[in-house]
């Protein structure tokens, strides 16, 4: 992504609406970051804010895959899409949520995932690669997939890489900048940590 200024600038209260000054606020918490860019900027879209906001939660945190896992599609997407705010963000919560920084660092440098990821992992991995290249899983990875995953589960993991490859679609076109760095301190921790569990129900 260039490095210039973004297209849209992050909005103020008069911008995006007191309503979602207090919502940017919540989500800014839940996902240890005081007030992200991401959101401020979206939210000048205020109704679609609200709307989109809701089912990105039911994805993350709230879905039913792994905590692990779901981060992992989502720096594979951030991986393959060179969206460096998803990528800043998610490589923070993925390792609240259980990845080491040795898994973190193998998302970003393999080119294909390699034998060292358990089965379950390895194929969330191809199945991002898969979207992003083609825009659909063929019927070999389906068969794989289908054999470790649950219904629910593979619709869930269709739409969360396609949501996360949109957003990065939309941050990298809008110039979105990184936020900066978290403030530390077990409030933060607290936060985060809400992140690490499966909050979605089965």
């Amino acid at each position: 992504m260039p490095d210039s200024g973004p297209r849209i600038a992050p909005g103020g209260r008069r911008e995006i609406g007191l309503l979602n000054a207090v919502v940017v606020r919540v989500a800014g918490a839940v996902i240890g970051r005081e007030v992200p860019h991401v959101f401020t900027t979206l939210a000048r879209h205020r109704g679609l804010f609200r709307r989109w906001l809701l089912f990105a939660g039911g994805l993350m945190p709230g879905g039913t895959l792994p905590r692990e896992e779901t981060e992992l599609a989502i720096l594979r997407v951030a991986r393959n899409s060179g969206c460096d705010y998803e990528w800043d963000h998610h490589e923070r919560i993925g390792r609240r949520a259980g990845l080491t920084a040795a898994e973190v660092e193998r998302v970003r440098a393999e080119p294909t995932p390699g034998e060292a990821w358990a089965p379950r992992r390895a194929l969330v991995l191809r199945a991002a690669d898969a979207l992003h290249a083609d825009g659909v899983i063929d019927d070999a990875l389906w068969d794989e997939l289908a054999q470790r995953f649950d219904d629910r589960e593979l619709i869930e993991l269709c739409l969360l890489i396609g949501h996360y490859e949109m957003l990065a679609m939309t941050l990298n076109s809008l110039r979105v900048q990184l936020d900066p760095p978290p403030r530390g301190g077990a409030g933060l921790r607290d936060r985060l940590r809400l992140l690490s569990g499966r909050d979605g129900g089965r």
